[in-house]
Parts: structure tokens; sequence; C-alpha cells
């Protein structure tokens, strides 16, 4: 028994959208759909700008970029006392080692604005025996004192109970604009200069572990991961100083490079032209090439590397394992060893068996694939103006994240200067109490809790804005969330429309009508900002509660209960699945919308429902779809990068000369692969909307109309004739 042309018998999935003689595409009168979803995304927005001027109004960012000193002063501000002292100077580190250190997260010492990090070991004491004989001992030693101190004959014991100087400076370099020890390790043994013990000003030799240790306690302070504190090794300083060293030397390698970044990102656009340009007229044969080219040079790349593998297997030190060297910069120095190599060869034959078995049992379904890729080329040549709509969406997201990230930092740096009472004392009842700085020394405190210092703590206050700016810094994340997910369901629903413009033209191009990119994005606008924001909502509280999960997760690493790690591992894994899913859905139900204009939910039902009634279709035809356009994203990439390669790496004789001078060559290599990378997703993200449009389309026309000449359809022959055979080779397996 056959199905009848053009319909469906009664109880299958949905009902298909009845015959409409005068349909010719993209219904043009419509009406405004999920106006009140609409409306609350207009409000939100407002209240979204009215967060952002709050916020700017009471946040400063210098107390982000400059480090504040005890008394509330910026570090490296222009146009103030310290603008030549940008680095935070600890008056006495080891104090940083106290255990209240984690409950108040304020080291409990003095902290001042310098210059420059000490370079030396000295104490208070030994620079008032060698001022008698050397003046310039003083001049060296208080520029770590108190602004305007200038009495080296004053006794040591009111020098620290005045907190004019520190008792002791050692040999530091600056870490995140503060004065850490300069810790190095030598044949396994710490040293600071070169010392492994060190006068602490108070007639005591101390370890420079115990240095270690109070640099380790403030660093973790300041980058807020408590937990860190039981995790450190004996170089944990040292590694976090030559990390800032790779650091500077990444910024500089960018600094010198940048102009040929930005050449072999432009060569990745031509590149990604010229193919798009070529699949208009060699769509099939172009994809075969691909593919087989894709598979050659994999299989290349194995030769080569059991080639290198051979050749280092035998040599002394090259069995050295990557786990045993660690973390290089220089990658030179892992291409020395055989198992990186060997690494290198298992997964470049898992890659290419996974796509020879793609090929060998879906080459039916590569074949409808590059089918659908020919026709998206042919709307894609017909519509050219589509390819240039991503940069409409790279402009509108780069303004949502701008302001997202404006928002948070003013929100973060909102407050005043709140100072605390420190003491080292473990009884101080006084402890963490707020207290004001310049009557502090005429109050009891001191004397009841002898030594506690009233420093900086942070910036917060008591008001209502104040005690709620993490719930505004949540509802900053979930809006930023939503923009983002609109603005990517704009640009879907706009390509969306004009390539259905495309598809429902009898004769193409000439029934085409004008400007279909325009029009869709006008119709997108004026008729369906409601349901596409509603579509982008569900998706973003999907994604804020993966957040939050993620942030669940991150804290909770260090927990020993087995269910609860369990439990939030699955919690992780299906809101992943139904995020996938939702973004799946959402994409067919903004083509159904580009075409008929009717609400997201039942825009998303009736995609579902004709989706599901050509399951066999979609089964595999849209990941298979994915499969080449990546193939190709991996060419376009790849083949920039080799070039890139040769080119900074000084390969090419002709312009060996203007090749800078580089301190990691892969740092400019790495950012061109990944530009081109994410330059030709750009371009193929339009192709792949094609294709999805092009494909519910051709569902649709199957549905609609029977190839006879008052139905005729609006698919090409070629295509018609490749899916029905799909479709008839699917039925004929499920038989079977």
């Amino acid at each position: 028994m056959t199905r009848p042309k053009g319909g469906y018998y009664k109880g299958e999935l949905g009902e298909p959208h009845k015959f409409d003689p005068t349909f010719r595409g993209p219904v043009h009168k419509r009406g405004c759909t999920d106006v009140l979803c609409c409306v609350i995304f207009v409000i939100v927005i407002l209240g979204y700008i009215v967060l952002g001027t709050v916020a700017w109004m009471h946040g400063d960012p210098r107390k982000v970029v400059y480090p504040t000193d005890s008394y509330g002063q910026f570090c490296g501000q222009q146009e103030t006392p310290n603008a030549n002292k940008a680095i935070l100077f600890y008056f006495n580190i080891l104090q940083c080692a106290n255990p209240s250190v984690l409950i108040n997260l304020q080291c409990p010492t003095t902290q001042l604005c310098v210059s420059k990090c000490p370079d030396r070991f000295a104490t208070y004491i030994d620079m008032q025996y060698s001022y008698r004989r050397n003046k310039g001992s003083w001049e060296y030693y208080k520029q770590f004192c108190k602004p305007g101190f200038n009495n080296p004959d004053k006794p040591i014991s009111q020098v620290l109970r005045d907190e004019d100087c520190p008792s002791m400076i050692v040999p530091s370099r600056p870490f995140l604009q503060r004065c850490f020890p300069d810790f190095i390790t030598r044949n396994g043994t710490l040293t600071v200069a070169n010392q492994t013990s060190f006068k602490d000003g108070h007639g005591k030799i101390r370890s420079v572990v115990d240095l270690r240790d109070a640099a380790k306690q403030e660093r973790t302070v300041l980058s807020g991961k408590v937990t860190a504190m039981q995790q450190g090794t004996e170089s944990g300083i040292t590694s976090l100083l030559d990390a800032k060293e790779v650091g500077t030397k990444i910024f500089e390698d960018y600094a010198s490079s940048w102009f040929w970044i930005l050449i072999g990102l432009v060569i990745s656009m031509l590149v990604s032209l010229v193919f798009i340009l070529l699949l208009r007229f060699t769509a099939g044969v172009l994809f075969w090439l691909v593919i087989f080219g894709v598979i050659a040079a994999v299989g290349y790349g194995i030769w080569h590397c059991y080639w290198e593998y051979s050749s280092l297997k035998g040599k002394p030190d090259s069995d050295v394992t990557i786990s045993d060297i660690g973390f290089q910069t220089d990658f030179r120095v892992y291409l020395q060893l055989s198992q990186t190599w060997l690494i290198f060869m298992t997964s470049l034959a898992v890659i290419e068996a996974i796509i020879i078995l793609v090929l060998i049992f879906l080459r039916n379904r590569v074949r409808i694939a590059i089918a659908l890729l020919k026709e998206g080329s042919k709307a894609i040549g017909c519509i050219m103006s589509t390819l240039f709509y991503p940069i409409i969406t790279f402009l509108l997201l780069a303004l949502c994240i701008a302001y997202w990230a404006v928002t948070a930092v003013f929100l973060a740096s909102s407050g005043e200067a709140v100072y605390k009472v420190m003491s080292t004392l473990p009884d101080c009842k006084y402890t963490n109490l707020t207290c004001d700085p310049e009557t502090f020394s005429q109050s009891n405190v001191t004397k009841l809790c002898p030594g506690s210092q009233c420093t900086f703590a942070f910036y917060g206050g008591e008001s209502l804005y104040h005690r709620y700016i993490f719930v505004l810094q949540l509802c900053n994340l979930l809006v930023f969330l939503w923009l983002v997910n609109f603005t990517i369901a704009l640009g879907q629903c706009t390509l969306a429309g004009a390539f259905a413009a495309y598809y429902w033209a009898l004769r193409k191009p000439a029934d085409i009508p004008p400007c279909p990119l325009a029009s869709s994005f006008g119709r997108a606008l004026r008729y369906h900002t409601g349901s596409l924001a509603f579509g982008a909502l569900i998706l973003s509280i999907v994604q804020f509660i993966r957040i939050i999960l993620e942030y669940l997760d991150h804290k909770l690493k260090g927990a020993h209960n087995a269910f609860t790690r369990f439990l939030l591992c699955c919690l992780k894994c299906c809101f992943w699945c139904l995020e996938h899913f939702i973004k799946f859905m959402n994409r067919n139900a903004y083509i159904m919308i580009s075409i008929y204009g009717k609400n997201f939910c039942t825009s998303a039902r009736d995609a579902f429902f004709l989706l599901m009634r050509n399951v066999m279709r979609v089964a595999v035809l849209d990941k298979v779809t994915d499969f080449l356009l990546f193939l190709g994203k991996l060419l376009i990439s790849g083949s920039v990068g080799v070039l890139a390669f040769f080119f900074f790496t000084r390969q090419i004789p002709v312009i060996q000369e203007e090749v800078p001078s580089l301190n990691y060559y892969w740092v400019p290599l790495l950012t061109v692969i990944f530009g081109s990378y994410m330059i030709a997703h750009g371009f193929f993200n339009v192709y792949a909307m094609c294709v999805d449009t092009l494909f519910l389309c051709f569902c649709e026309d199957l549905e609609r109309n029977d190839g006879s000449p008052s139905k005729p359809y609006y698919m090409p022959p070629g295509l018609h004739r490749i899916l029905n055979k799909s479709e008839q080779a699917g039925k004929k397996y499920a038989v079977s």
C-alpha cells in the first residue's frame, strides 16, 4: 500500500500543511508573534541599561586595575602621589602566613606603594649599624618606609610600633603588581638570592621556607583559591613568576608579529571566499577532493610520525616521557621525544579510521549531503550578500560582550573603602571589626591588642545596592546570555528567510524577490522579535544552569562525598544534552518562523513533527553535512597554518628577512590557525544554515506538491531524484 502523493495517512506524526496554490515561499502578510515576550525583552534591555548606568555611577575600575595600599590609595595611578609607585610592598610578608589571612582575606601587615621591589636582604637594625659608616644604606632602605619618615636613629621598637619602616626587606620580584620573594630552586633546595636563611629583623634566623609559606598564603588570597593552600610545591611561587615571564614574552611576540598575523587572517578569508566561489561551480568534485585530500594528508602525517618515531627510537634521552619533563615553553623539546610522535601517530590513525569508516558506511548519505551542499552553493551564489551577514552578527556579539564585561567590572568595583582591624593575636576580640584609620591610633584597640592595625580590607558598603552585588552580577550574566542567543537567533532567522525565498522561487533566479536578505532581516525584527527572544530565553536559562553547575563542581572538587559528585556529574550531562537539543530545535523553529510567520511554540512543534515525518533522512544527513563542512574548515585552517609555519620558522627563503624575531614561534602560529578556523567557521555556518533551510523546504515541498503541472516541485530534479532514492533505500532496509 503506497502513501498518496502530497499527503499523509491519518494518525501519522503531526499534520502536514494543507495545499495552498498561492504559496510562493516566505509569507509576506504576517502579524507580530509572541508579543508578551517581546515586551518583556524590551523591558529587560531597558533594565539592563539602567543596571549598567548604576554600576558606572558606583563602580571604579581603578580598584580592579591598581593594587591598593593600607591607606586605601591606588598604586601607580596617574596624577597622584603614587603615580610612579605601581607596586605594592608588604612590610612583613611573614605575617601573611598567619591563619587569620584565610578568614579576613587580607594580610595583617602594613602595605605600601613602592616604585621597585627590594633587590637585597637587609634589616632595620643592620641598616642603623651601617648608617654610621655609610649614609647610602639609609637612602636605599627609606624608599620602603612611610613617605616623609627620615629618622634612621629612631629605635626599632618605636619604628615598629608606629609602623614607620619594615623590620626587614628581602630580594623580591613583582607578581600581579605585588612584591614577592625571588625564589629559585637549586639542586632541589629552595633559595632566595642564593641563601637558604635570613634575619627577620627581630634577632632571629629564619628559613626561606617560611617566606615561601607566607607568599603562598597571600598569593592564594589574591587568586581567591584558598583550597590551593594544601596543593603547593616548593617551587609554586617560582612557577608562577616563570609563568609571568612567559606571559611577557608572549605579549612581546604579539607586539612584533601582529601585522603578519593580520595578513594570515586576511589570506584565510580570501581562501574561504575562493573555496565558496569554487563550490558554486564544482561543489561535487571539490568536496570529494577535500575528502580524499584530508585522507591523504592524515595518511602522510601517520607516515611522517612513524618515521620520526623510528628515527628517535634508541637515541639517548629520547625515551623520556612527557610527564617527566613537565611543561616547557619551547615546544621543540617535545619533538625530541619518541613518546610525542607515538601519541601523534596514534591520534592521526584513529582520525583516519573514523573518516574511512564514515565514508564506507555512510557513502549514500555523503552523496545526498554533497547534493544539498551543491544546491546550497547555488543559493549562496544567487544571494552573495549572505556571506557577509556574519560580520553583522560578529559586531552585535562584540557589543554584547563588551557591555557585559564593562558592567561586570564596574559592579565588582562598586563600594567604598572598608577598613578592618588586623591583629596577629589569636584572642583579639576586635579582629575583623571595621575601623577608622584616622582615629585608630587614639582608640583602646591598640592597647588591648598590641601590634594591631587598621588596614584597608576591601570595597563594599551596607546599602541595599551593595548587599545585592552578587545577585546583580548573576542578572548581568543571564541577560548577557539572553542577548547573545537572541543575536544568534536573529542571524539564523534572517538567513533562513533569504534561503527559503530562493528555494520557493519556481524559476531561479528570475522569481527570487529583490533584496531577500534585507527583507528577511526586516521581517524578523518587525514581526518576530518576541519569538526569537522566547527561544533565546529558553536556551539562556539552560546555559545559565550549566554555568552554575560548573561553578558548584569547581567548588566541590575537594569534596569526598561520592554521591554528590555523581549527582553533579549526571546533572551536567543531562543539561549538556538538553542544551544541544534545544539548539537543534530552535534552529529549525526559526526556519519555520521565517517561512510561515507563526509564533515560536507553533513553529517548534511544526518543525519537530516535520523532522519526525522525515526521520530517515534527518537521522544521519545533518551530521554528515556537518562532517563535510568540518573537513572544509580543517582544510582551510590547515593550509593557512602550514604556510604560517614555514613563514614564522624562516623556511621561505624569499622573505626570510621579513620574519620578526620571536621568543616562541608557536604564539603567532597558533593564533593564525585558530583565527583561520574561526573565519572559515563563520563562512561555513552560512552554508550549514542554507542546507538546513533547503532540507526543511524540501520536506515541505514533498508534502505540498506531487510533481504534476498543477502542483510542481520547487526542488531541482537532480536533488529530488537523489533524495527519493535514499528514502526508498531506507524503507527497503527498514522492511528487511
